[in-house]
């Protein structure tokens, strides 16, 4: 088992930068300290598998969303 074999696709890879960065925003903005720092690390988690391409959730559960017909970015 590969935890950093690429297994995220691309719309995926989309979402999850785009929720990481808002996750960001809002545990450095706008919430209280304790549930701040939650929404900072789930932020920090979706925006580095969202760039790297590879999530160990998916690879310790066999899940896969990237497609074989694409080229891998």
């Amino acid at each position: 088992m590969d935890l950093l074999k690429k297994n995220v696709g691309m719309i995926d890879r989309i979402f999850r930068v785009v929720f990481g960065v808002g996750f960001l925003f809002g545990g450095w903005s706008y919430v209280a300290a304790p549930l701040s720092y939650l929404l900072v690390l789930v932020g920090l988690i979706l925006l580095v598998t969202g760039l790297v391409g590879a999530c160990p959730a998916y690879s310790v559960i066999g899940i896969t969303t990237k497609g074989k017909k694409y080229c891998d970015f």
